[in-house]
């Protein structure tokens, strides 16, 4: 399986939750399918324009998140593109990925604690998915991070119960059911067909994007992609689709999301990453934000946002 940024149905809800089901009177224009995996360096350097374009565009998009299982375990993953077969293969990779994208990465989780598979973190999304399509996205976005910026190993059962327990105390997820659902049958059964959906359509990098309109027209974008490009993939399925809103507040658009980098808000409001991380300390100093490594986030959280736990680095 490659990570590289080279170019390139009725389902059931454990299956394909789908986030941000529009609002009564809101027209639906486009449907995305996410091909990704949480160990994915090229998919968490994609955030900043993930986040961007759910952001502008809003009610008018709706998506869903395919796990892709990119690390079975090492006997069986080989990446011949980037020469990677061994844990600490992966490390200069990671690091090519953060000067590439701007992104913060943590590439010594490789030499210290390096991952054994990523398909416990891919079962665990789906276990959260079974609580709604929000709740898989907080438990992704949080298994992203954790990976990342913390040097967490996500592979190993306790972290991702750590994990899950941060996301109850905002109240994103059920802890208990969470704990049930893990091992449960039929969300293993929904990660085998996300891995039956990736062969079928042929998928072979992180991140894919299909982008499907209301008329059935698609385009599908492969591999990581700067935000005009990830536009323009908009513009070929829906023409006629513009943005309801634009980023224009450093503050609030960390507000909006919870937690974020300064990268994302750098690609938020189309500025310069100095300039971003000028506003975004200037909001620290006066109270507005804290910041917690790498993340921004809201200074008082209440317990349905993202920001109300704590980060844990070593």
């Amino acid at each position: 399986m490659r990570t590289d940024n080279s170019v390139g149905v009725d389902h059931s809800q454990i299956r394909s939750a789908t986030v941000n089901t529009p609002l009564p009177g809101v027209s639906l224009q486009v449907e995305v399918t996410y091909y990704t995996d949480p160990l994915c360096s090229w998919s968490w350097a994609f955030e900043p324009q993930w986040r961007r374009l759910r952001y502008e565009f809003g009610e008018r998009l709706s998506w869903r998140y395919v796990m892709g299982g990119l690390l079975p375990d090492w006997q069986r993953f080989a990446d011949p593109l980037n020469d990677i077969s061994r844990p600490a293969q992966m490390g200069p990779h990671w690091l090519q990925v953060k000067h590439l994208a701007g992104i913060p990465i943590e590439e010594r989780i490789w030499h210290e604690d390096p991952p054994a598979s990523s398909y416990p973190a891919c079962i665990a999304v789906k276990a959260a998915e079974r609580q709604g399509a929000p709740s898989g996205e907080a438990l992704l976005r949080r298994l992203r991070e954790a990976v990342m910026l913390e040097r967490r190993n996500i592979a190993r059962r306790e972290v991702l119960l750590t994990l899950a327990e941060q996301l109850a105390d905002t109240g994103a997820l059920d802890l208990a059911r969470f704990q049930r659902d893990l091992g449960d049958q039929a969300i293993l059964d929904a990660f085998r067909d996300d891995l039956k959906d990736m062969r079928y359509r042929d998928i072979g990098r992180f991140p894919t994007l299909i982008l499907r309109s209301s008329d059935d027209s698609a385009v599908i974008m492969v591999g990581y992609r700067p935000y005009p490009a990830l536009r323009a993939a908009l513009g070929r399925v829906a023409p006629d689709m513009h943005p309801a809103r634009a980023a224009d507040d450093a503050a609030g658009y960390v507000a909006f999301w919870g937690r974020a980098t300064a990268r994302e808000v750098a690609e938020a409001l189309n500025m310069g990453q100095d300039t971003v991380i000028h506003m975004l300390d200037s909001a620290v100093a006066s109270g507005a934000l804290t910041q917690l490594g790498a993340v921004y986030a809201q200074a008082i959280s209440t317990p349905s946002t993202p920001g109300a736990y704590q980060e844990v680095t070593s």
